[in-house]
């Protein structure tokens, strides 16, 4: 992430081999949006915070200010990034 991207708080819990997780990835990427990876395979307190927060288990689970987007949505994605 370069240090010249906007400064809002995202996170993005994913796993390593998640498909949908690079996207979300790159779509951040793309947008010049920093963010948190959060690998909830590495960290099972993480990982309760995901289904906390989105109440269910699969990856990815994208955080943007609180606003929960669930998988590589990319509609709800550009909505949530829109209010950056």
């Amino acid at each position: 992430m370069a240090d010249d991207k906007k400064n809002e708080k995202v996170i993005v819990y994913t796993t390593p081999t998640c498909v949908f997780c690079k996207h979300v990835k790159a779509y951040l990427d793309e947008k010049d949006i920093a963010f948190e990876e959060v690998n909830v395979l590495a960290d099972p307190a993480k990982a309760q915070e995901m289904i906390d927060k989105s109440q269910q288990m699969g990856v990815p689970v994208t955080d943007i200010h609180g606003k929960i987007i669930v998988g590589f949505d990319k509609p709800k994605l550009d909505a949530a990034v829109a209010t950056l």
